[in-house]
């Protein structure tokens, strides 16, 4: 195992990787901007360094710094978290050629798997179901218009290096095609400086389901059940949970062995996310593979008593899977809520929930700063229950515990979906706030002035 790693994140995953390093006697060098210079993540590391300003373009991407810092502090690894350059390819081969382990896959398996349409001619040539679309990369908005004809309308145009949403449109028939290929190409740019595209036929209102996949380097594969992950909005997630209601054993087999022919097609290592969409007749195709940890992973540990992090560090220093197939066992179910804060500022008053089943991952504190130049997620709110609705009733306990006061957050909103009939019938799909976000928005707004 590891003697000392570099954690080249922030917040509560940065948390989360030191909390795991710390039980199993690793040090931590942790890399901060000036905005965390006050963060819990630098209190609790072992070495912290300031390596740049605010902004993430100088300071958490800064690729040769990082490996600079890793290499003078001694690391023996370097752990990217989830966002900013933990799918960097050229990150992981800077790692490589600097003698510093990445924990997470190669650099070659992270650039196949990055491009899109890349990953979906791999999976389909290894027989792992997708869903039809363009053949390769559309050039133009007539290209698309041909092979639209072809798949047949409503359409998914996608970012090739894309993922999180981004570089997305949907377009319902032929006059649409071209705004919807032109903004996703500007929004590709913008994002991921690469305007590749290609398209898809847009499966209507599917489930959104992924499975997390254990990868080590002695050929050992394993799946760990899958998640839930259809309550969304602006195709960013709100709420994951596991099991999937959707599912049965049958499909959970299935949909887990597609998942990790997945992973040994690419001859991946570590942890990794297999997604895909699940049709209302039972169908399902692959859409993407996440080539680092999630960050709905901890639903999947509640469900499975598997710690994910631990299994990362060990697959990254050389060494087997704690666990075989056999092993992994779904236990309960699981709830996660992201919280997010609506704007920056300080936050003047917090508690958190706490109690049997429920965990939070977070790295806020009453006195500290949100800061601007960042995602908004600050914390999530996990709980395990016996059953759905034992965890149900359970997270409205948690969130009505969880106290926070100086910036809003959408607490509130996943308080009422935790209330909502289609959500407690598990009757959803990725429509969910589409059909129902403005009612509970336009409710929440109502009940803060009544209070």
């Amino acid at each position: 195992m590891f003697k000392r790693i570099l954690i080249a994140n922030r917040g509560e995953i940065a948390m989360r990787i030191i909390r795991c390093c710390r039980m199993l006697d690793i040090e931590t060098v942790l890399v901060y901007s000036t905005a965390d210079k006050d963060s819990l993540p630098v209190q609790f590391a072992n070495i912290a360094v300031c390596i740049g300003n605010a902004k993430a373009s100088e300071s958490y991407l800064l690729e040769d710094r990082i490996i600079e810092t890793a290499l003078a502090k001694g690391c023996d690894a370097i752990h990217p978290g989830f966002g900013f350059l933990s799918e960097n390819a050229e990150f992981a081969k800077k790692c490589e050629k600097n003698a510093i382990v990445f924990i997470g896959p190669s650099s070659k398996v992270i650039s196949m798997m990055g491009n899109k349409d890349a990953a979906k001619k791999l999976m389909k040539k290894h027989k792992v179901p997708v869903v039809p679309g363009s053949e390769g990369l559309v050039s133009s908005y007539e290209e698309a218009i041909k092979v639209a004809n072809k798949v047949g309308y409503p359409i998914l145009i996608k970012a090739a290096a894309g993922g999180g949403g981004r570089g997305m449109r949907k377009a319902f028939n032929e006059s649409e095609v071209k705004s919807a290929f032109e903004e996703a190409k500007a929004e590709a740019l913008s994002c991921f400086a690469n305007g590749d595209l290609y398209l898809e036929k847009l499966i209507l209102n599917p489930h959104h389901i992924e499975v997390q996949i254990l990868a080590d380097s002695h050929g050992n594969v394993i799946y760990l059940g899958e998640r839930d992950c259809s309550i969304q909005r602006r195709n960013q997630k709100l709420i994951e949970e596991s099991p999937s209601k959707k599912i049965d054993d049958d499909l959970r087999k299935k949909m887990g062995e597609a998942a990790v022919n997945a992973a040994k097609a690419c001859k991946y290592t570590n942890a990794g996310t297999v997604e895909f969409v699940l049709d209302h007749e039972g169908n399902f195709y692959f859409i993407e593979m996440n080539t680092r940890i999630q960050v709905e992973h901890p639903v999947t540990e509640m469900v499975t008593g598997i710690d994910l992090i631990h299994e990362q560090l060990r697959i990254a220093s050389g060494m087997k899977l704690s666990y075989k197939q056999e092993d992994v066992k779904i236990s309960g179910h699981a709830i996660e809520c992201r919280i997010n804060a609506g704007s920056p500022g300080k936050i003047d008053f917090l508690h958190l929930p706490a109690g049997f089943g429920v965990r939070v991952d977070s790295a806020l504190f009453t006195g500290c700063e949100i800061s601007p130049h960042y995602d908004p997620m600050i914390a999530k709110v996990i709980v395990r229950g016996t059953s759905r609705l034992d965890a149900i009733k359970r997270m409205r306990a948690a969130l009505e515990e969880f106290l926070i006061d100086g910036v809003p957050t959408n607490k509130d909103l996943q308080y009422l979906v935790m209330y909502h009939p289609d959500f407690l019938k598990g009757s959803f799909d990725t429509s969910f706030m589409e059909l129902h976000g403005k009612e509970l928005v336009e409710f929440n707004e109502e009940s803060r002035k009544e209070l």
